[in-house]
């Protein structure tokens, strides 16, 4: 393989870190405007991209061990380790274009997950919260000498969550 598809493999996962960078806002965004009859799928969404990024990671690092290996560097070297040992010429530039492309990315994608999880943990914190108080406990007497069962009518509990 030449470094030529090296590049090419980076461009493809630089697209599909962008790709999955939407998808995770996307979902941040149904996790804010309470939407959660969508998240399901916009997490399926998620999943497949990461999925299709598993794959190019991997093309990534068998291109990337044939270039270090044709440049002097150690097969398993990181893309930094190869990029820095680029021969003069463009390709030193282009590729050190798409690792700090790919870590700015990497980066955003890291937020937007820890936010999301958030977004879900509190929901579920509420869920719990609102299950919690819909459990009747042993029914008491008021003054009147009634029960106070606690039943108030029907409740309504959003399932998807």
């Amino acid at each position: 393989m030449s470094v030529n598809d090296l590049s090419a493999v980076l461009w493809r996962e630089r697209e599909l870190l962008e790709l999955l960078t939407f998808k995770l806002e996307e979902e941040q965004l149904l996790l804010a405007a309470g939407r959660s009859r969508w998240v399901s799928h916009a997490s399926r969404e998620v999943e497949q991209v990461l999925e299709r990024l598993r794959s190019t990671g991997l093309e990534r690092a068998a291109s990337s061990a044939a270039v270090a290996e044709e440049w002097g560097v150690d097969a398993d070297a990181p893309l930094r380790d190869v990029v820095a040992a680029a021969p003069s010429g463009p390709w030193g530039e282009i590729l050190g274009a798409h690792l700090t492309a790919m870590v700015e990315l990497t980066t955003q994608i890291g937020a937007l997950r820890d936010e999301n999880d958030r977004f879900l943990r509190t929901a579920a914190q509420a869920t719990e919260e609102t299950l919690a108080g819909s459990v009747t406990g042993a029914a008491t007497y008021d003054a009147s000498g009634s029960s106070g069962s606690g039943s108030d009518g029907a409740r309504l509990f959003e399932g998807t969550l």
